[in-house]
């Protein structure tokens, strides 16, 4: 198997899918994006950086909000539309990266690692259960989906630290500590492997590793996201349901978008 390469953290006026963009900055890095007045981009709200005046902010409705509500994801996203620039970065030590998809190509993305993606890539989710989340405590974690469904696209992703990306044949595997992976093809099987530390003074333990299994590409990350970063991304949801009361907003989701 190759090393896992270091993906260029640096982009001066990209073009892909009808976009322009550009990244920028060292520790905490920042996208910018040029609109053309065609279709827009979408991004959670508080990735937000700057923006032109020229460009317009609305909600774009995400499908499956009910489920979504109950399941901490956020209900809403944030899109952006017009012709100007408009840049986003996140509150933590990382690396922006662009993944362009073509038509038809799809993207699993761990949960709390999108920045932004153009209006023609479909987003969904997926919760993965059973020994591959048994560092979760049992509950679960989220894969986000991104496909691009009719045309090409783009999807900017924030990896904390430095990202790296290894290409696995058919049938190659490698072992990644469970918060170290970032993204993957569909086609890449995710597994988990525990090894037993049971001698000398490690006695009763064991070692967790996510194993995949190509083919297809993962992106490994250098820094894990802390859960104090993650509760912070879902603070906005979190206000909301205490101000509003968990009822109330899931009845209010419940009415503007059924049971999608």
């Amino acid at each position: 198997m190759q090393r896992p390469a270091l993906l260029p953290s640096k982009a001066e006026g990209e073009n892909f899918a009808g976009y322009g963009y550009h990244l920028d900055g060292g520790l905490v890095p920042a996208l910018t994006v040029e609109l053309k007045g065609g279709p827009g981009i979408y991004f959670e709200h508080h990735t937000l950086l700057w923006k032109s005046t020229s460009v317009g902010i609305g909600v774009k409705r995400l499908s499956g909000a009910f489920n979504r509500f109950f399941s901490g994801m956020p209900i809403f996203m944030t899109e952006a539309t017009g012709s100007g620039a408009i840049a986003f970065s996140r509150d933590g030590v990382g690396q922006i990266f662009p993944l362009h998809l073509s038509r038809g190509q799809e993207l699993d993305v761990r949960e709390h690692q999108f920045l932004a993606a153009t209006e023609s890539v479909n987003y969904s989710f997926q919760m993965v259960r059973g020994v591959a989340n048994i560092l979760f405590g049992g509950s679960g974690f989220f894969v986000d989906k991104f496909v691009a469904s009719d045309n090409d696209g783009i999807v900017w992703l924030y990896g904390y630290g430095n990202v790296f990306e290894v290409n696995l044949a058919a049938g190659e595997q490698i072992d990644v500590e469970p918060s170290a992976w970032l993204y993957k093809d569909p086609t890449v099987q995710l597994d988990t492997t525990l090894t037993n530390l049971s001698t000398g003074f490690l006695g009763g333990s064991s070692f967790t590793l996510n194993r995949f299994t190509g083919p297809g590409r993962l992106g490994i990350q250098s820094m894990s996201l802390s859960p104090v970063a993650a509760a912070t991304q879902q603070a906005d949801v979190n206000a909301t349901a205490q101000s509003a009361g968990a009822l109330g907003l899931a009845a209010a989701a419940f009415r503007m978008f059924g049971k999608d």
